[in-house]
């Protein structure tokens, strides 16, 4: 009879240990689980923030491609007015004509100085005046930077229909 109790004493022991085991095995399990679980939550958002920096970078280096191509257009067309202008000033001889009519020469270049230094301003932002509001050309429009008046007629700064200048 002792055989039978201490039998059922260790099954009762070895029944414990088991049941005690898994227990242990499923608290650990549903700890793993749930730590597992927030570090995907973490990894998720990770993800997502990861790609919204990538198109926002990638937006932002589509916007500096097209910045730097109208850069170089602008250069481009710079360096041609450049070119236009060293060609009419190699075509004139300043020098014979300064010595032939000094007066008119001086109003030429008074004239262009201020001219070039409207261009400056219209560049730099300042307020179109009526007669170049009214320009029917780029030449009417300023003779030293005529370019620009394609540039304000596509941003509809101008008169449509020009008034005659009084």
């Amino acid at each position: 009879m002792a055989f039978k109790i201490y039998f059922f004493l260790f099954l009762i022991i070895a029944f414990s240990s088991v049941g005690f085991a898994g227990y242990k095995y499923y608290k650990d399990s549903q700890e793993t689980i749930r730590i597992l679980t927030e570090n995907n939550a973490k990894l998720e958002v990770a993800v997502a923030l990861n790609e919204e920096t990538i198109n926002s970078l990638q937006a932002d280096y589509a916007s500096a491609q097209t910045q730097l191509s109208e850069l170089n257009a602008a250069f481009i067309s710079i360096r041609r007015q450049n070119q236009q202008l060293a060609d009419k000033l190699q075509q004139v001889d300043l020098t014979a004509a300064a010595i032939a009519n000094p007066e008119a020469i001086e109003r030429a270049v008074n004239r262009g100085s201020e001219n070039a230094g409207r261009c400056f301003e219209l560049l730099s932002g300042a307020e179109l005046t009526e007669r170049e509001r009214n320009a029917e050309n780029g030449i009417a429009f300023n003779k030293e930077c005529p370019w620009l008046y394609d540039d304000y007629r596509a941003r509809g700064l101008l008169s449509e229909t020009p008034t005659p200048a009084n």
